[in-house]
Formats: structure tokens, sequence, C-alpha cells
């Protein structure tokens, strides 16, 4: 009974650290491709042409790590979104100005091609009708790509 006692703080804390760390996940969105890097970022532009966004600019990331010391393979971020609905989002909520234009970081992972952004959901706020109509739509779009980027293998 002693041991039992002095084990339930540890186990309830550990559940509880696993479900934290289970909760921060759904805040994150990820796809695995069996393409080929350039192959993915091809078809990931594509896709995000299909669903009415532009690409405002694709970032390297990999000199900057592989001058700092890190060895990596390619890695970018493709920035996007719809250039009046981000002018007039960051107007009204300039608190969303330095989570837009939208973006997805796109990786080689050995043979694979790894995608990965924020749920766009994080940046919800109560009740404001206009926000929440074009968050939903993000992540709608976002999940309908990132689901063809699947596919496509």
């Amino acid at each position: 009974m002693n041991f039992v006692k002095r084990s339930l703080p540890v186990i309830v804390l550990k559940s509880l650290m696993f479900f934290s760390l289970a909760a921060q996940a759904d805040n994150m969105m990820m796809a695995r491709t069996t393409q080929t890097f350039p192959e993915a970022m091809s078809e990931l532009q594509e896709q995000i042409r299909l669903k009415g966004y532009v690409v405002s600019r694709v970032q390297r990331v990999d000199i900057g790590l592989t001058q700092s010391g890190y060895k990596t393979d390619k890695y970018r971020v493709v920035f996007y979104g719809k250039p009046d609905e981000t002018r007039k989002l960051c107007q009204r909520y300039p608190e969303l100005t330095a989570y837009l234009p939208l973006k997805i970081s796109i990786f080689a992972e050995e043979r694979d091609t790894i995608l990965v952004t924020a749920n766009p959901q994080h940046l919800s706020k109560a009740g404001d009708r206009e926000l929440a109509r074009a968050i939903d739509q993000w992540e709608k779009d976002l999940v309908d790509i990132f689901r063809n980027m699947r596919e496509v293998n």
C-alpha cells in the first residue's frame, strides 16, 4: 500500500505530462510524402495555387543551418496567402501580423519529404466571426493540401 501511495503522484504527473504533449501536438499539422524534395516542392506550390492562394516567397533555411555547423538536407519555408485578405486581416487584427502570410515548412528526410505547419486554429479569437471563418477556411485548405500531398506519391 505504501508503494501505491508514493507511486500514484508520479503516475498522475507522468499522465498529465503525456496529455500536455499530446495537446501541443494538436496544434501542428504534418504530412509525409515519398516524393523527392524537388517534386514535393513543386507539387506543394501547385496545391497552394489550386486553393486560390499566392505563394509570396520561398525562404531557404538549410544555408543558415549549414553555416552554423549543422548537417542538414534541403529545408525551405513556403509563405503564402491571399494578399487582399492578409492586408485586411492585419489592419483589423495587428496582432496577426507576425503570423501572416501563412507558412509551411518543407524538408527532406532521407528518401521522404516532410511538410509541417501550425494549425491556424491557434490564431482564433473567441466571438469574432469574420476571423473564425477565415481561420476555418485556412484549416480546411491545409487539410486538403496535406491530404493531396500524401496521395500524390
